[in-house]
């Protein structure tokens, strides 16, 4: 159900070379632009029609508008199962008292007297949200998106999600039902590149915006690809992933169902367990089996992602070899199931997310840790971020100089500017002084 890989015996090779060796889904986002690419162009220039044209062929619904009608959120959260709502309050609630705590402050520095220059973080004035729609529906990715942008002070934010047939071409109700709770009244039913492309472009109906966040399919991450530079984004999420680091000490039954827990997302979905014992690989492959047969999604999610190239035991010589593999994976999601785990998280360079000990699975970060889970997949952990309040705002430097701190640093300025070959640099300075430098 599940390969190994056997990096024991021989020492690890360095960088590159180790990743190399490490499971990975194969996620082609370059060949998909040039699928996206018509599409998003097709949008720019009809606008609100060419939407309507892509739900009928993409998603099999006739729309009349794109937008959800503000009745449509508010019976939504109405008729929303009272333990569903109450599930998410909390996820919100709890979403709420991290991402609170993110936001920076304004700071000024007196780098010398009469100079200074002060950090003011401003937020993205207009954002577009993405909740996907396909094999699952996510409210609380809504969540995760909404709650950042909220807090870090963005004035104007949309969120789209693709329109489902059994639901008259709305968005699930679900996820209608998650915009209202956290007050996001401009919704639109419109999905994968189409919705990003009505995100950065414009249309009609929707305004453009600074910045698209949330994750998707290959679709949208190439949609996203495709406009960097014209907005702002925080990823392009490829498929989702799971790394567990685990010794002797973990319990077979909790890390085969983490690993499932993630197989269940998508066929491409990767579960990699790294371990220095051969008894808890030997273990978790027989515990596989039962949980997989007893759960839903086998053979369409479960099974292909667990079997495919990108899913993998790896054992290794001993955890510090352990650490150096998961590093260099830099998951989305990385569990630590061993003794004194939180020493091991401390380690720990690159991930999205790192989960402690037995009591701290990926699914509680998915829902109700607090934490986001809106993360960086593909390796990318090794230099970006999760999504976050800092995500949306942006930091402008201020600078502040008398005519004393200014003539005291003219002649560095003037000299750097030469070396330059840039004596217009300079100039700006000395036509300030009467064409001649300071004297010090």
């Amino acid at each position: 159900m599940i390969s190994r890989i056997d990096l024991r015996g021989d020492a690890l090779p360095e960088g590159g070379a180790l990743r190399d060796l490490l499971p990975r889904a194969e996620f082609d986002v370059e060949a998909a632009l040039e699928k996206v690419r018509p599409i998003c162009e097709d949008v720019h220039h009809r606008g609100t029609a060419a939407l309507i044209e892509y739900a009928q062929k993409f998603d099999g619904v006739t729309l009349e508008q794109v937008r959800v009608p503000a009745e449509a959120l508010q019976t939504a959260l109405a008729e929303l199962d009272p333990a569903v709502r109450a599930a998410l309050e909390e996820s919100i609630r709890r979403a709420r008292i991290v991402h609170r705590e993110q936001r920076r402050g304004e700071h000024t520095t007196q780098v010398v007297p009469g100079g200074t220059v002060t950090e003011k973080w401003v937020p993205v004035e207009r954002v577009g949200l993405y909740a996907p729609g396909g094999r699952s529906v996510y409210p609380s990715s809504v969540v995760m998106n909404v709650v950042p942008a909220q807090e870090a002070g963005v004035e104007s934010i949309a969120l789209a999600s693709p329109p489902q047939k059994e639901f008259g071409g709305l968005p699930h109700p679900t996820i209608l039902a998650a915009c209202a709770l956290l007050g996001v009244d401009e919704v639109y039913a419109a999905g994968g590149a189409v919705a990003v492309a009505m995100f950065a472009y414009g249309t009609e109906d929707c305004l453009p915006v600074n910045m698209v966040t949330g994750p998707g399919n290959i679709w949208v991450a190439a949609a996203k690809r495709y406009f960097t530079g014209r907005i702002g984004i925080d990823t392009e999420a490829g498929p989702t992933e799971i790394a567990v680091l685990a010794d002797s000490t973990a319990d077979p039954v909790h890390v085969a169902a983490d690993l499932i827990s993630q197989a269940e997302h998508d066929p491409l979905a990767a579960a990699v367990l790294v371990t220095d014992s051969e008894e808890l690989a030997a273990a978790v492959e027989r515990e596989l089996e039962p949980q997989v047969a007893a759960t839903k999604h086998v053979e369409d999610r479960i099974k292909p992602a667990l079997a495919g190239k990108q899913s993998a035991i790896v054992l290794v010589d001993s955890l510090e070899d352990g650490l150096k593999v998961v590093d260099a994976y830099g998951a989305e999601h990385l569990e630590i199931q061993t003794a004194d785990a939180a020493a091991w998280a401390a380690r720990v360079r690159n991930a999205g997310a790192i989960f402690v000990g037995p009591w701290a699975p990926v699914s509680l970060g998915d829902y109700c840790a607090g934490s986001n889970h809106v993360l960086p997949t593909g390796g990318c952990a090794c230099h970006s971020s999760g999504l976050s309040v800092q995500s949306f705002l942006r930091g402008i430097h201020i600078v502040d100089y008398t005519r004393d701190a200014l003539a005291e640093v003219t002649h560095h300025v003037v000299t750097l500017a030469e070396a330059e070959d840039l004596p217009a640099h300079g100039a700006a300075l000395k036509a300030r002084f009467g064409w001649k430098v300071p004297t010090q």
